[in-house]
């Protein structure tokens, strides 16, 4: 199995997305673990079902 580029990694107040490549935190704090969004970073990559996810989960956090 290869590496992913992508990893939810849990700190205090919930989950951050973790960019292997690039060594850094990717976008935002989620108090639910994003696992579809997840899998769409590390698979498919697509563009709309990203920013779809991305909007329904900034929603949630409201």
């Amino acid at each position: 199995m290869s590496r992913r580029r992508y990893v939810v990694r849990g700190v205090p107040g919930g989950y951050k997305i973790w960019d292997n490549k690039g060594r850094r935190w990717w976008d935002y704090l989620y108090e639910l673990c994003p696992d579809d969004l997840l899998e769409e970073l590390n698979g498919g990559r697509g563009h709309d079902k990203i920013t779809a996810l991305l909007n329904r989960y900034r929603a949630m956090k409201r």
